[in-house]
């Protein structure tokens, strides 16, 4: 595991892209009133924000200065109710528009991640989940960033700004252009400092996509990471990720405080041009204090924007580019398609058919070369190979996690891809080695097929693997927690608890996957004999490299390098004497001797 081997995320794309822009509309028109609210919210706090300096100049020029006291507590009161109006819209405007943020954000990950359910083994093959983690994740909320830092503010900053340059004019136009002359000093150091703070917003990006691979690599192989010892290296290896983002972050900083400094020193530079310009002007009598005040007032208002606007950008940008690989997300399309034919009414039989099923997994390296079998309902038939040989691979195919490059799977005398699979996947039921449980309850596993199963049915799936003896132990018996993958419990446990989960679906036709490999041979013992009952009037496929679980079977197939070589039962292959002759005499023959089956043969006990 190398630090460096994990897959990068450059942010790339256009500040602004109006196809993207226009796949994020559908998401954000069903909150057009809530946008509608905030926009008239936003102009009433925009609109009260500027009526405070004309009052306050108002209040020097008539009243103080003029030694007017009538009409100045009207003016303090008018001050008060649009300070007040200011607050409760901008309240509200805030929270209205954090709630359009928070609902379009909620309504696409949803999607996204109804999408990712949708999608096939072979596009999980391809993209780590760790890059996936930060599509739901990462990306998302940098889309939420983009409302709470405000479109709507966008729209309402560039009016405030072009508000501000004519009241400004209006009040007094050679003030106004000793106040504007500093301004393309400002959008100058604007434009070069944008650059900048976009691509330290990058680096930032992509070393949390960075960060984000290897801490779910990590964590997941946790228990290999402390058998070899990797511990101190792998605390290296992440300290170089944390450093090297925590450096990125800093740069970034570094970057919008400086920026955020030359906005104020170009404030401060312009109050003092208009302090001494005005105050020349008030001497000559050309000018009144009280316009002088409203003229420093509007031009702590102008510079805000400014800085807001050129942090939007940043944001902007950083937005687009998440949304850019979330609509390439959205775009991949499922190999395998669910059909919208009406399901075959009630259980399956459970007759399968391979004929000349061909199989890769890339171009070019086939793993199946022209299969044929047939699995009779009710019939037992055991797969044994030696690894890669493709047994995996016909299990993944007949419940359609890939389609085969050739031939057809039928299960009774229907081609699979014309089965919706829903119905396919109820009536297949598999096994696998990788005892996959998830965090929740006892019961809650059992039940992951349908959550309408009675507690009966589940204790009954339970007591026909023998794993009620072992659950009633638990503190809460049913009801007792199951921590993530199933780490409280042995693997005997959870091999158990995956057979009850799949019998409580009640499948017609059973695949066991390696289902008893890592067993000991106590469990082993209870398992074969929950099955020889369980299995009966289901078709089952067992694949399995222990000869003694299968050589009960009806049939047994032996495969090699992607073909069936041989066919038939135990005693049959045995006295044939060829591959599966060989298997059976590496696992039961110790001096490598073969000295017939009678001699060395386990107990026939059904699969």
């Amino acid at each position: 595991m190398n630090a460096a081997g994990h897959h990068d995320e450059e942010v790339l794309g256009k500040a602004y892209d109006a196809r993207l822009v226009g796949r994020m509309a559908e998401h954000v028109r069903p909150q057009a009133r809530l946008i509608a609210a905030s926009v008239l919210l936003l102009f009433v706090v925009m609109g009260a924000q500027l009526l405070q300096p004309y009052l306050i100049k108002l209040l020097i020029d008539d009243h103080i200065l003029a030694g007017e006291a009538r009409g100045v507590t009207a003016l303090a009161l008018l001050y008060l109710l649009a300070l007040t109006v200011e607050l409760l819209a901008r309240y509200a405007q805030i929270y209205s528009m954090e709630l359009t943020g928070q609902n379009v954000i909620h309504r696409l990950r949803g999607r996204l991640f109804r999408h990712l359910l949708s999608l096939d083994s072979a596009f999980f093959d391809r993209y780590p989940v760790g890059r996936l983690m930060t599509r739901v994740t990462t990306d998302i909320e940098s889309l939420a960033d983009l409302f709470s830092s405000g479109v709507v503010s966008l729209l309402g900053d560039s009016v405030k700004l072009l508000a501000i340059v004519g009241i400004l004019w209006w009040l007094d136009w050679r003030l106004a252009c000793v106040t504007f002359a500093i301004s393309p000093v400002l959008f100058l150091l604007s434009y070069a400092f944008r650059g900048r703070i976009r691509q330290a917003y990058r680096d930032v990006r992509r070393r949390i996509a960075r960060m984000n691979a290897y801490l779910q690599e990590t964590i997941s192989g946790m228990l290999l990471v402390q058998l070899f010892r990797r511990q101190e290296t792998s605390r290296r290896e992440f300290g170089a990720i944390n450093e090297d983002h925590r450096d990125a972050d800093l740069r970034s900083v570094v970057y919008e405080s400086a920026f955020s400094a030359i906005i104020e020193l170009v404030g401060t530079v312009a109050a003092a041009l208009i302090l001494w310009y005005g105050g020349g002007q008030i001497l000559r009598g050309a000018l009144t204090f009280g316009t002088l005040v409203a003229f420093l007032e509007y031009t702590a208002r102008f510079f805000g924007p400014i800085r807001d606007l050129s942090g939007f950008y940043a944001v902007l940008q950083a937005a687009m580019a998440s949304l850019e690989r979330i609509v390439a997300l959205l775009d991949e399309r499922p190999a395998i398609v669910a059909t919208s034919a009406e399901a075959p009414p009630g259980r399956a039989r459970g007759r399968i058919e391979f004929e000349g099923v061909r199989f890769a997994y890339r171009q070019g390296e086939e793993v199946l070369h022209g299969i044929g079998l047939r699995a009779e309902p009710g019939e037992r038939v055991a797969i044994v190979g030696a690894t890669g040989s493709g047994k995996t691979t016909l299990v993944k195919l007949l419940i359609r996690l890939y389609d085969p490059a050739a031939g057809v799977i039928r299960i009774d005398g229907r081609d699979i891809r014309s089965l919706p699979l829903p119905f396919l996947r109820r009536q297949v039921g598999v096994v696998l080695q990788d005892h996959f449980l998830f965090a929740g309850s006892i019961a809650s596993n059992l039940g992951f097929s349908d959550v309408s199963l009675s507690r009966e049915s589940l204790q009954s799936a339970a007591r026909a693997v023998h794993a009620d003896r072992f659950i009633e132990r638990l503190p809460g018996g049913y009801d007792a927690e199951v921590r993530e993958r199933g780490g409280n419990l042995s693997t005997g446990q959870k091999q158990l608890l995956s057979f009850a989960r799949i019998l409580a679906a009640d499948p017609a036709v059973l695949v066991l996957d390696e289902a008893t490999s890592s067993v000991d041979t106590e469990t082993e013992l209870q398992i074969q004999d929950a099955l020889q009952r369980l299995l009966k009037g289901r078709t089952s496929l067992v694949i399995a490299h222990r000869l003694s679980t299968i050589v009960g079977a009806d049939r047994i197939l032996v495969m090699h390098h992607g073909r069936i070589v041989e066919e038939g039962t135990h005693r049959a292959l045995i006295e044939r004497r060829g591959i599966y002759h060989r298997l059976y005499q590496l696992q039961f023959d110790t001096d490598g001797t073969a000295s017939g089956p009678a001699a060395h043969a386990p107990p026939e006990v059904a699969p």
